[in-house]
């Protein structure tokens, strides 16, 4: 009875091992690239940074962080996201 419990034990251990590694592992792919978006909506200005997987992941993230500042209730939010960004540049 003890070998089988300390078998299930390593069972468990080995899977928290894993589980780690991969969610670690995913964390890491996702902070792939890091861009900052500088957008101008309505007269004002507002510039972001965001870490993305991809480069248009990067960038909508931050534009996204732009428009929440720059813009007043859902409507004006829904054309902020639609307006094109001032700068773009990598953060290396």
């Amino acid at each position: 009875m003890a070998k089988r419990s300390n078998q299930t034990r390593w069972i468990i251990a080995l899977g928290a091992i894993v589980l780690v590694a991969v969610l670690a592992y995913s964390t890491y792919l996702q902070m792939g690239t890091e861009y900052e978006v500088c957008l101008t909506f309505k007269g004002s200005m507002h510039c972001a940074k965001a870490r993305g997987s991809t480069r248009e992941e990067a960038m909508r993230s931050a534009q996204d962080i732009d428009c929440a500042t720059l813009s007043n209730g859902r409507d004006e939010l829904m054309v902020c996201t639609e307006t094109p960004p001032t700068s773009v540049r990598e953060v290396k």
